[in-house]
């Protein structure tokens, strides 16, 4: 077959969205020729949905994709209008911080970054093809003609194939935010041995901030001083923009209903699988329908645009719908709208095809990263990315891959539901999916992922040399802590203005900071002895006094957690032949092959008792010691 254009590169990324933006520039950054293909260069890191990057367990994720040496964090920095740390007044592990993008200055951003990327060709265009030959991914076939070969692909498709967007009874083939469709893909995959489902997302309508009555509505103001996303920014001080909340009520909810049979999630015109923990208006009423009112958040799409983004009013309702509903609320009723809400549907793999490390089971050089793989969300969407783009990085360099494990990070968690579980619905990250959240907290993540990246050779010198510093800091605090200290009256002065009882012996410092309402700027203002450190290294001094035995039993769990996923399993085990496994568990054993017994543990069908045949038939093929290896270093680690 004759090409109309032919060029090689080591790795290329079809798709720059979240993932393919952090996943091209992983590549690229490690010395890889690489390609980075976009149906529409104008779409590139677009936030089709909400203009905000963080939120609960979301600001974990951006956290650790900028520990691990990525970008979004850094962008979010630049060009976020309003920042605020949600949950505050819950514990630490919780903690996330949201912000308010500008959604046009975030895209030209990221755009901006990849065009100065050196190693990096970034072209628009459509992969329609993916070529394989003896059983390892060689390039790809555009659809205007032209091939590219390669050593690695990573596939971040997005919400771009075979999507279908949808507006009561109106539907049309196209993807988000009125951009084109990507039309052949689902083919190839599907040629390829890929099981497609279809999945369903949706947005709200946006409104014309000059018809609405914002001092009618509850000011939603950002955070003073300003947090930040990455560990590399050095201070937000740039003035913030407010957003706003008011309520949905009964006339809201009678207008949304007298419409319901012209939805097409209840028409029957959607049969794809919506996500469960972003409803639509809609659903919201049907699911929950003793709610009197449900919250909205009215917010700036930017700093040079005048429309509002609705959070909380996802739909799919027809036009008329929309308005009439929207015009009931306070504060709402002369909005204009500028875009109205729709749903889309659009084609996505089954996720149990891929390795822990985003990487096909059956096509060497293959990866997927993003709402591809069945998950929802920006953040959730550039881990994935910069997760493959690590992992394509490795395979081409012929290195061992990177395999975050669910105690290392939530984006180990992440890739371990997706590959593992799989998902049916569109998935979100949650705090609750993390059964280490006490260790894996966003304020941490420098300290649990920047060794990481610069192993791999993502980690900047400045980024390495802060964390070194933050590590000084936190150790030269955890000494002077360890001092005894006499009772004095000025410190029984500061416990009991503080609410705490008073001390009549020797106490240590570490002890007084073990109190909750003491911290250690209170101590450091009795005793010189506490040195000066910066911000990072006395919020990690306060949780470890704080939280130190919830720290500890959780670290117990994690070792004994390991020492299953130490035990790895032969790739060419035959399942088949193990007498003892159930036939459900051989069939989903086959299927997925996991790395290890911990992952063959979380595998849908496979009973305790599976396992337990399992380590009977590694020791009988001569892999108990590995198994005692791992016994023994759970032991040391204990």
């Amino acid at each position: 077959m004759t090409y109309n254009y032919s060029e090689k590169f080591d790795i290329i990324v079809a798709g720059a969205g979240h993932a393919g933006v952090e996943a091209a520039l992983c590549c690229a950054r490690l010395g890889f020729r690489t390609l980075v293909l976009c149906l529409n260069l104008d779409s590139i890191a677009l936030c089709a949905c909400n203009p905000a990057i963080g939120g609960t367990s979301k600001g974990h994720l951006v956290r650790e994709i900028d520990a691990l040496g990525g970008e979004m964090g850094l962008a979010a920095d630049e060009t976020f209008i309003q920042m605020r740390m949600l949950n505050l007044s819950k514990g630490p592990a919780v903690h996330s911080l949201r912000a308010q993008i500008d959604k046009n200055r975030y895209h030209m951003r990221m755009k901006h970054v990849l065009e100065r990327e050196n190693s990096l060709t970034i072209i628009q265009d459509e992969c329609e093809r993916i070529l394989v030959e003896n059983g390892k991914v060689t390039g790809i076939i555009c659809a205007g003609g032209a091939k590219y070969s390669c050593r690695a692909l990573i596939v971040c498709a997005g919400v771009y194939l075979k999507s279908r967007i949808h507006i009561g009874e109106y539907s049309r083939e196209q993807g988000p935010s009125g951009l084109a469709r990507a039309e052949g893909l689902s083919a190839s995959l599907a040629e390829l041995g890929f099981s497609l489902r279809r999945f369903k997302t949706g947005t709200p309508p946006r409104v014309l901030k000059r018809s609405l009555e914002l001092d009618r509505m509850i000011l939603q103001a950002g955070d003073e001083p300003i947090p930040k996303f990455s560990f590399l920014t050095e201070e937000n001080s740039r003035s913030q923009l407010p957003c706003h909340m008011t309520y949905t009520n009964g006339k809201t909810h009678e207008a949304i209903l007298a419409g319901l049979d012209r939805s097409p999630m209840f028409s029957g015109r959607i049969n794809a699988a919506p996500t469960r923990y972003c409803p639509s208006i809609e659903d919201k009423l049907v699911r929950f329908a003793d709610k009197e009112r449900h919250q909205l958040f009215i917010e700036p799409e930017g700093e040079c645009t005048d429309e509002m983004y609705v959070q909380g009013f996802s739909t799919s309702l027809p036009r008329d719908v929309q308005l009439a509903a929207l015009r009931t609320i306070e504060g709402m009723e002369h909005c204009e709208i500028t875009r109205y809400g729709y749903a889309i549907e659009y084609d996505c793999i089954d996720p149990t095809a891929l390795d822990p490390t985003l990487g096909s089971r059956d096509i060497a050089g293959l990866f997927f990263a993003g709402q591809l793989n069945g998950s929802s969300g920006y953040e959730e969407a550039a881990a994935q990315g910069i997760l493959a783009g690590i992992n394509a990085a490795q395979f081409v360099r012929g290195e061992p891959p990177l395999v975050l494990k669910r105690s290392d990070a939530y984006i180990g968690v992440l890739a371990d539901d997706l590959s593992t579980k799989g998902t049916n619905e569109p998935y979100r990250m949650m705090t609750g999916r993390a059964e280490y959240r006490l260790i894996l907290r966003q304020d941490n993540a420098d300290l649990r992922l920047t060794e990481i990246g610069r192993n791999i050779g993502l980690v900047s010198d400045e980024r390495y040399d802060k964390l070194m510093r933050k590590r000084e800091d936190i150790e030269r605090a955890r000494q002077a802590l360890g001092a005894v200290m006499p009772p004095s009256e000025a410190l029984n002065a500061m416990l009991e203005a503080k609410g705490e009882s008073g001390v009549v012996t020797g106490v240590r410092l570490s002890e007084l900071l073990r109190r909750n309402s003491i911290g250690y700027t209170d101590l450091q203002m009795l005793f010189d002895s506490l040195p000066s450190v910066s911000d990072e290294a006395r919020e990690q001094v306060e949780i470890e006094a704080h939280y130190g035995g919830y720290i500890e039993r959780e670290n117990e769990r994690i070792r004994r957690f390991e020492s299953q996923e130490n035990i790895l399993l032969p790739s060419d085990l035959d399942y088949s032949a193990i007498g003892g496994l159930r036939l459900e568990a051989r069939q989903k054993l086959s299927a997925q092959r996991p790395l290890s017994l911990g992952q063959a543990s979380r595998i849908s069908g496979v009973s305790p008792s599976d396992i337990a045949v399992l380590l009977i038939r590694l020791k009988a093929i001569g892999a108990d010691k590995s198994i005692e290896k791992s016994s023994e270093s759970g032991g040391e680690q204990a």
